[in-house]
């Protein structure tokens, strides 16, 4: 928050109460991140065992199945969406709501296209008979990428809900600080998407000697 949203005060709201220099919202959320990314270095590192020690894994399932250049895309879109949640906040701090329901609309929609291209993907896939149950690179495919579409949708609905209460709410320092706490949650999502697209759809089974 910067030192400009934390002086100024709007008539009958609670200022923000802080720990430091970091609101009790945030510290909430980095532990809350803290603990769920441990839940994804979980799965990433499920998905390196079984790789490892599979007998009957893919020669190169991410070549022969996955649509990377689609799912490309859908990653660039995502890391988008940080850079305007960004640009909402620095709006909000600078009491424009009109530039920040933009950007914040911009964010939600790139986090909406996403979701549509997974759900198209997992269609086009399931279609092509890659199911939850055909071998372990399915299995570890469906799990690690739904798990991280439900935090998208999780932050597509936070989002969607904080650009409702910035239709009229006071651009005060209790809104930036709840603005900012959303944009630590939605900026972890991109962060670990691109950790997993990297894991699971880039790097080749070790099998093939790292040739595609």
């Amino acid at each position: 928050m910067s030192d400009a949203a934390t002086a100024t005060a709007i008539p009958g709201q609670k200022p923000v109460p802080h720990f430091g220099s970091a609101s009790y919202g945030k510290i909430g959320m980095w532990i809350f991140l803290i603990t769920d990314g441990l839940g994804f270095a979980g799965l990433l590192i499920a998905l390196a065992v079984l790789r490892a020690g599979a007998t009957q894994w893919p020669p190169n399932p991410e070549a022969d199945r996955l649509g990377i250049p689609f799912t490309a895309v859908m990653t660039f879109v995502l890391i988008c969406s940080s850079v305007t949640m960004v640009l909402a906040l620095a709006a909000a701090q600078d009491g424009n709501r009109k530039q920040l329901l933009a950007w914040l609309g911009a964010t939600v929609a790139g986090g909406l296209f996403f979701l549509c291209g997974q759900v198209f993907e997992y269609r086009h896939l399931m279609h092509e008979g890659m199911t939850l149950a055909a071998d372990h690179f399915a299995g570890t495919f469906f799990v690690i990428t739904s798990y991280h579409g439900l935090h998208v949708l999780t932050g597509v609905i936070y989002l969607a809900v904080m650009l409702a209460l910035s239709v009229r709410r006071p651009l005060g320092p209790a809104h930036i600080n709840l603005l900012e706490i959303a944009g630590l949650f939605w900026h972890f999502v991109d962060l670990v998407w691109i950790l997993v697209f990297t894991f699971v759809y880039l790097i080749p089974n070790p099998a093939t000697g790292g040739v595609r």
